[in-house]
């Protein structure tokens, strides 16, 4: 359990964040740790122990918060702010009272906890029983229902616009995520589902238009940089797909079933570019991913996957093919 936890966390850190957070971990816990070799001699060395503990404290919360959705960092930052403050207070000016401060920061968190536990609003609830029915159209009139009263809530068109989308209801999706995008101009999540609606509905180079400026607001997603990578592949821009879709390995791909897809678009782009010695090294990316094949063929074979099966169905096939040896990496040449 507590080996699945660990490779949660790092696969939603990403690469290059955790490598920054073990960094500074390292390098405050060192510096301090050299510090105590003169803590006895000095009246400047606790207080600049504390300071690093601080900075690594906060490093770690930005690093931690950066990969965080903006409403679920504005809950943490709620939780958490208080009980910092109360710990630099404690390592600061009021040392005196560090054990009362200290534990008046742990009763807040466990408090804030409760306090600020997201709430599902009962539509949502309503809407989630009518979807796991198969009902997507009482599931869309509920959602109808919640925005008529609260109409300018952006996540309430991102749920009604996937229930759209599965509902194969194309063009009001786009609608709800254009309407997402009003309410919140810096939303890569709205732009995000711009780009998949019109994947699609194959207007590629509109979803190519949606998904460069959810890259643009969310450079360190990897969603945003794989969307962009399938759809320059969909367009046969290989030259402008592999940085993208390199770049979402980079920064973390937590499923494999999408790292299976990835490193195919990659053989694909390297073999329309002739580089069949890269083509190679990403087929046998793809082989250390055999069982993400049989995962996608078992989410494949839901009712509610027909949005899947029209927009990825060839590529699992072809993935499957290579992955097997029964289809030649050439042939995506002309795919």
């Amino acid at each position: 359990m507590i080996g699945r936890a660990v490779d949660r966390f790092v696969r939603f850190m990403g690469p290059a964040r955790l490598r920054a957070l073990v960094l500074l971990i390292g390098i405050t816990g060192l510096i301090s740790l050299m510090l105590n070799v003169i803590v006895n001699e000095f009246e400047w060395v606790r207080p600049v122990q504390s300071a690093l503990a601080l900075l690594a404290i906060v490093g770690a919360g930005v690093l931690i918060g950066g990969r965080l959705d903006p409403s679920d960092r504005g809950r943490w930052a709620a939780i958490l702010a208080p009980a910092l403050g109360a710990l630099i207070l404690a390592s600061t000016i009021l040392q005196q009272f560090s054990l009362v401060l200290a534990g008046a920061a742990l009763g807040w968190v466990i408090a804030a906890l409760l306090i600020f536990r997201p709430r599902m609003p009962s539509g949502y609830r309503d809407a989630i029983r009518a979807l796991r029915k198969g009902d997507l159209e009482t599931a869309v009139r509920t959602m109808d229902d919640v925005i008529r009263d609260d109409a300018d809530t952006p996540e309430h068109y991102r749920f009604r616009a996937e229930l759209l989308r599965l509902w194969g209801k194309l063009e009001r999706a786009r609608r709800d995520y254009q309407k997402m995008a009003e309410l919140d101009p810096a939303s890569a999540v709205a732009f995000n589902g711009l780009a998949e609606v019109e994947l699609q509905a194959g207007n590629y180079p509109r979803a190519l238009e949606a998904g460069q400026r959810a890259l643009e607001l969310a450079p360190q997603e990897w969603v945003a940089a794989y969307n962009l990578g399938m759809i320059e592949d969909r367009l046969g821009q290989s030259e402008a797909a592999l940085p993208h879709l390199d770049l979402a390995i980079s920064l973390g791909v937590p499923e494999g079933r999408h790292r299976l897809l990835i490193h195919l678009y990659r053989a694909r782009a390297h073999m329309r570019m002739g580089s069949l010695v890269q083509a190679q090294a990403a087929l046998a990316e793809m082989k250390k991913l055999r069982s993400a094949v049989e995962e996608w063929q078992k989410i494949l074979e839901d009712e509610q996957a027909d949005v899947l099966r029209h927009v990825l169905g060839a590529d699992i096939e072809a993935a499957d093919a290579l992955i097997r040896g029964e289809r030649a990496l050439d042939s995506l040449e002309t795919d």
